[in-house]
């Protein structure tokens, strides 16, 4: 203050006053300071910084309120407005009578904020015995997160209820779904699983993942501090539940057949086993089983074994079921005819260096008795007749070296080679079943054509529903091949007919059940034909057959043995065998095919005959019966139990 003072005394021109305290008065009319003019560039200069900085101001409000407010709308809305996920119930899995083979049911699942727990050891060592998990993984999950983390998801009420009882602070239980398969291991390999997220990893859960989903909802609401819903803001997205599948499958058929299959590996100490069972009007699959399997509800120890569907994915040398298929293309191109001499003497025939034997010399064969006794040297005498050409149109007709088209995942397609890469020796042992491969589904929708008179039908796993639903992927086939004129033929000639005046049971033609939809296939022989090689898969399973053991009581049946040597690195293993047997039943009036096959038969007996037929049998037993078709009345074969089978060739 005191140098203003002297300031302004100066200005006035009057000394200052020694101790005085009063304020000096200024004149700012007379200040030289004030007096002086500001320029007026400088006012016009703050002016317009003043107006900039308020547009610049103006401009920026109007950004991010107008132009661009989503970023901040939607932080403002994160603060207090919620998405609460409404959850899709994931469909039913169904057998072809409504029974339940997948469901989903409500499941608790634990979780736990581990800043908030104040538990003591013996209570986290409870808990861990409750979880099924040592202590010491129950403290390594509880450190990795302070806020959240799972403890167990899905698991049974009675868990969580002791959980609960332990009330232990920081532990919570939330409510989920979890799949449940009344089945359990018996249709494993069809229905399959999903993972603890509810997406298909196997079977007809992956297959038809995207309509068994369905589609999650939401619904948007604004929440308090306290976490607790205000009000509902925005539209309600419903949640739409997944589409139950109805599958083909008879859930009792399957069931009979895996428990089959599974009594016949544990009898022969084998390795596996499959059992397939189509139906031949509506081509329709009613068991698909496998051993060893799984349980689809607890798959903690599952391991690759367990898990390969092998009706499917695994495929095999198919031995001597091949040599119905290599006759039934001699007979149409008539070449032979059932009662054609082949002489097999003595037992042994060499091609380019190669011999093929017979199990034993059978002397003069007539092409039904080739079948009968399995005489790899009478089927390689027809197949030499026969250009390469021929008979590899025969196979892909049949569906060999092609995938089935049965949308299910894992399936394969086999080797069958070129057959212009074909060796002499390769085309007649591919006539009995060596050099190609094939699965066991494979197998079984290639004998369609001996049960639906000649046509190779179309196969599927899910229910047919009637002749006009286009829905399911093999009727389409179906039905853009109904028409005789368009449907695709092979290039060969057909030219053998049988006499019409044959009054064999054997010979009649199949009728399919009024109540049933018979689906139209794609034709490779002709019905005479078909018939023709019926009746000798007929006298397989009789007295002199390789397949006694695969009669069944009230039922005329017919099929053919298969065993072969497996192969191992560059080439077969001495003491390791695949059996199987494929056949037809009833032969009068065909209604189902049913393949079998055991691998690795360990008790020293091997034979297709002995080992796959009796399952078969059984098989047909039970399914016949299910399906209400009634025993052949003209034809009651007598079980053989004592007379020895012919001992197959391979």
């Amino acid at each position: 203050m005191s140098r203003l003072g002297d300031l302004m005394r100066k200005l006035r021109g009057k000394p200052r006053r020694q101790g005085s305290g009063a304020m000096p008065t200024v004149r700012y009319a007379t200040s030289p300071l004030l007096a002086s003019r500001t320029p007026p560039w400088r006012v016009k200069f703050l002016i317009g910084a003043i107006g900039l900085g308020f547009a610049v101001l103006i401009g920026r409000a109007a950004w991010i309120q107008i132009v661009h407010n989503d970023f901040y709308l939607q932080q403002g809305a994160s603060r207090y407005e919620r998405r609460i996920e409404l959850q899709a119930n994931r469909g039913r899995i169904l057998d072809r009578n409504g029974e339940m083979l997948a469901s989903s049911v409500p499941a608790p699942s634990l979780w736990a904020i581990p800043k908030d727990m104040d538990a003591s050891t013996n209570e986290l060592r409870a808990l861990a015995k409750l979880l099924g998990m040592p202590l010491v993984d129950l403290q390594k999950r509880l450190a990795s997160s302070p806020n959240f983390v799972w403890l167990r998801r899905k698991v049974d009420d009675s868990v969580a209820e002791k959980v609960a009882e332990l009330k232990i602070k920081g532990v919570y239980e939330l409510r989920e779904s979890k799949r449940q398969y009344p089945e359990g291991e018996a249709a494993a390999h069809i229905v399959g699983f999903t993972n603890i997220e509810d997406e298909g990893q196997e079977g007809i859960e992956l297959a038809y993942q995207k309509q068994l989903s369905g589609r999650d909802g939401a619904r948007h609401v604004i929440k308090d501090r306290l976490g607790r819903v205000v009000e509902s803001v925005g539209d309600l997205v419903p949640a739409e539940d997944g589409q139950a599948i109805r599958l083909s499958i008879d859930a009792k058929i399957q069931f009979y057949a895996y428990q089959r299959i599974r009594d016949a590996v544990a009898l022969h100490k084998a390795k596996a086993g499959s059992v397939v069972v189509l139906d031949a009007v509506t081509g329709e699959v009613l068991a698909l089983a496998n051993v060893p399997s799984y349980t689809p509800d607890d798959r903690r120890n599952l391991t690759g074994a367990q898990l390969r569907n092998r009706a499917l994915t695994d495929t095999f040398e198919p031995g001597s079921t091949m040599k119905p298929i290599v006759v039934s293309l001699a007979l149409e191109t008539r070449r032979v005819t059932p009662e054609t001499i082949i002489s097999t003497a003595p037992g042994k025939l060499t091609i380019d260096g190669s011999t093929i034997s017979d199990s034993h010399p059978h002397g003069d064969l007539t092409v039904e008795q080739v079948i009968q006794k399995s005489s790899n040297v009478g089927t390689a005498k027809m197949a030499m007749q026969m250009q390469p050409r021929e008979m590899w149109e025969m196979f892909t007709s049949v569906g060999l070296g092609q995938k089935p088209q049965i949308g299910f995942p894992g399936v394969v397609t086999g080797r069958l080679r070129p057959y212009k890469s074909w060796r002499r020796i390769e085309q007649v042992t591919m006539s009995y079943g060596y050099g190609l491969s094939a699965s066991l589904f494979q197998l079984a929708h290639a004998y369609t054509i001996f049960a639906s008179d000649g046509e190779l039908i179309p196969i599927s796993l899910l229910k047919r529903e009637g002749p006009g639903d286009d829905r399911d992927p093999a009727r389409k086939v179906a039905k853009a091949t109904s028409d005789d004129s368009e449907r695709p033929v092979l290039a060969f000639k057909t030219a053998f007919r049988p006499g019409a005046a044959s009054s064999s049971v054997a010979d009649a033609a199949p009728v399919g059940s009024d109540e049933l939809v018979p689906v139209r296939g794609t034709r490779v022989i002709s019905p005479e034909t078909a018939r023709a090689v019926r009746k000798m898969l007929n006298l397989v399973c009789g007295p002199g057959g390789t397949a006694p053991k695969a009669q069944t009581q009230g039922y005329s049946v017919g099929g053919k043995t298969g065993t072969a040597h497996k192969v191992e690195g560059k080439g077969y293993a001495g003491n390791k065998y695949r059996a199987w047997f494929v056949g037809i039943a009833p032969i009068s009036k065909p209604r189902i095919v049913v393949a079998v096959m055991v691998d690795e038969p360990g008790n020293g007996v091997y034979f297709g005959g002995d080992v796959a037929a009796p399952v078969f049998s059984q098989v047909v037993q039970q399914t016949l019966a299910r399906l209400g078709v009634l025993p052949d009345m003209e034809v009651q074969p007598k079980i053989i139990s004592t007379e020895p089978a012919e001992v197959e060739s391979f």
